[in-house]
């Protein structure tokens, strides 16, 4: 008796939420007094039986990529939204608002209206101890920042694509405003596909002479010298310890591609050039190897870097595919499968790896696979080709923050070039390796207490 009045105490503070809601919409105010009073009687005489929205994320949903902008536009109205792990495929459930279900129309994301009573049901289930499966409130709209150069353009970046797509909104950040500790303004930060160690994507070999990498180091040098600094390299070591700091203090960092092993490598090599003189105007350190300090990276040690410049990679972090195995880099053969976490006890694991489907086909990028043996201990491998040594998607936290880092550059584009056109998501909406990336915007928006791992 006592925990069914404290469900109807709850239930009861919901609808009141509701009415208070409704009446801040400009239809309300064209509605007589006496309506408004009978809505409002209505609500509070049914509390137990209200009306909730499920989103489905499995099979049935008709856009998965859409259905979490849903879900980010519902915070951002100041509305709870439950996350219901593993339920479905990782579902949505909110409050009945006709201005939800509209929305969910408008942008072709399919839902179900179900009574208090079936919405009691599911949390039921959710919560069995039996059941691998939990409920996760999320409450506030994360503020989103993403690190790109000024002459970026959304396509050139899944996250971005994604987001735009999704219509989750943000903000773009530089060289300057990290410097300047504007980050901490945001929760959660995207690192587009940056070279953070000053080689400029090491292109040099294919690119030198194209108009776009002369534009693009002239534009990094200019930066570099405004800022302070006599090297591009010097200046993405200073602008990686900052937003190190940044992660310290709380905030969500998720990078795909080369901005992952790039970034772990720059905080290594803090106190020696690793620059040939192509890139910087001076041959780098001969000890550079020597000299890196794994204790300063978030996820790598013990790595070895690729010293000639002409080659396009950094380091042996990166499993490229190999000329002498064919099948690795067959997209009919290629695929990745995700870790099953206990959503009960590692809430954020299982956060990030929601999906409607477990095995993923892979995609490749600068950086593609993360080399299992060179991960620290710490870090939670989210997702692996089995039986090879290829990590594809990790998690691990530093300070009072975390960081995710993502192998591999567009989840819909196979091995995406320079020049290529941009993947049109309206083909790719239930993309299974897309919704990963989404899982980590989302993600910040959980109760504090259940980010724990």
């Amino acid at each position: 008796m006592i925990a069914d009045f404290g469900l109807w105490i709850v239930d009861l503070h919901k609808r009141v939420k509701a009415i208070l809601f409704a009446l801040r919409s400009p239809l309300t105010a064209l509605r007589s007094p006496l309506t408004a009073l009978c809505s409002l009687l209505l609500a509070l005489c049914s509390p137990l039986f209200a009306q909730k929205i499920l989103i489905p994320m499995d099979l049935k949903q008709t856009d998965h990529l859409k259905a979490y902008g849903i879900a980010y536009w519902t915070l951002t109205k100041n509305l709870e939204v439950d996350w219901l792990l593993n339920y479905r495929a990782g579902s949505f459930m909110i409050d009945g608002f006709d201005i939800v279900a509209k929305e969910c129309r408008v942008r072709g994301v399919y839902f179900e209206e179900i009574t208090g009573a079936q919405a009691a049901q599911i949390y039921a289930e959710v919560q069995d101890e039996n059941n691998n499966m939990d409920a996760v409130r999320l409450e506030k709209a994360p503020r989103i920042a993403v690190y790109v150069p000024p002459n970026f353009l959304p396509w050139d970046d899944a996250v971005t694509l994604a987001m735009e797509y999704s219509e989750i909104p943000y903000d773009k950040v530089w060289d300057d405003e990290v410097l300047e500790d504007k980050l901490m303004k945001y929760d959660w930060i995207h690192l587009h596909h940056e070279d953070f160690t000053g080689q400029y994507g090491k292109f040099y070999a294919s690119f030198a002479a194209a108009p776009w990498y002369v534009e693009q180091q002239v534009m990094y040098e200019n930066e570099a010298k405004k800022l302070g600094f006599k090297k591009v390299s010097e200046m993405k070591k200073a602008v990686s310890r900052k937003i190190k700091e940044y992660i310290a203090t709380g905030g969500f960092m998720f990078a795909m591609c080369s901005a992952t092993d790039a970034f772990d490598i720059a905080l290594a090599a803090e106190n020696t050039d690793i620059c040939d003189a192509i890139y910087d105007g001076d041959p780098p350190d001969r000890d550079a190897q020597k000299k890196l300090d794994f204790s300063k990276c978030l996820a790598f040690e013990n790595f070895t870097l690729e010293k000639n410049p002409l080659v396009y990679e950094y380091s042996d972090i990166d499993i490229p595919p190999s000329p002498i195995a064919p099948a690795v880099s067959n997209p009919e053969t290629d695929y990745f499968t995700l870790f099953e976490f206990s959503a009960k006890y590692d809430p954020v694991p299982t956060m990030l790896t929601q999906d409607h489907a477990n095995i993923i086909k892979g995609f490749m990028g600068q950086t593609t696979n993360f080399k299992k043996s060179l991960i620290k201990k710490h870090v939670t491998v989210l997702a692996e080709k089995e039986g090879t040594e290829e990590v594809r998607y990790i998690h691990g936290n530093y300070g009072r923050g975390t960081f995710t880092f993502y192998g591999g550059h567009d989840p819909e584009d196979y091995q995406h070039a320079v020049g290529d056109p941009p993947t049109d998501l309206n083909l790719h909406k239930n993309s299974p390796g897309y919704r990963l990336i989404l899982n980590n915007i989302l993600f910040p928006a959980a109760k504090k207490k259940q980010q724990k791992t």
